[in-house]
């Protein structure tokens, strides 16, 4: 019985240290679409993010979205936004934007969503998105957006 006490004693210590260390890595948050919408339009100084390639951007994306690639040089796109920003980002399914999200919060960005889902699940819970096809001096204006103040 003796052992077994200092056995469990060390387990739960170990358990909670765990833990602990595993929410203090994540440096953003996933939101469901009903969340992220929700946050975004109660958020004063943000920008919402598209990290899809330009291709899928201009087929269709959420209502002023700027579109940053996920492919792109990210470190270049963070030294021109402002670090007090809250960050909304979204792609298809969220495979990119959680690796995205989680450079932006290691460069210093303290507010950084995540779409919980992508796209696809903002279209699923009935959000709506612009289908209109960008093309030439209008996907540049769009692509050039700045954030919502």
């Amino acid at each position: 019985m003796k052992i077994s006490i200092p056995l469990l004693v060390f387990l739960t210590i170990a358990c909670l240290e765990a833990s602990g260390q595993k929410a203090d890595s994540v440096k953003y948050k996933s939101l469901e679409p009903y969340d992220f919408h929700l946050t975004w339009l109660k958020t004063d100084k943000a920008m919402l993010i598209d990290v899809r390639e330009f291709f899928e951007y201009k087929k269709s994306r959420i209502k002023d979205a700027v579109n940053i690639p996920s492919s792109g040089n990210l470190e270049l796109a963070c030294d021109t936004l402002e670090k007090e920003l809250s960050l909304f980002l979204y792609c298809t399914t969220d495979f990119r934007s959680k690796r995205v999200a989680e450079k932006f919060g290691v460069m210093g960005f303290a507010k950084v969503y995540d779409l919980e889902g992508g796209i696809r699940a903002w279209k699923k819970d009935g959000f709506p998105v612009e289908k209109k096809r960008l093309k030439g001096s209008k996907a540049q204006a769009r692509n050039g957006k700045t954030a919502k103040k």
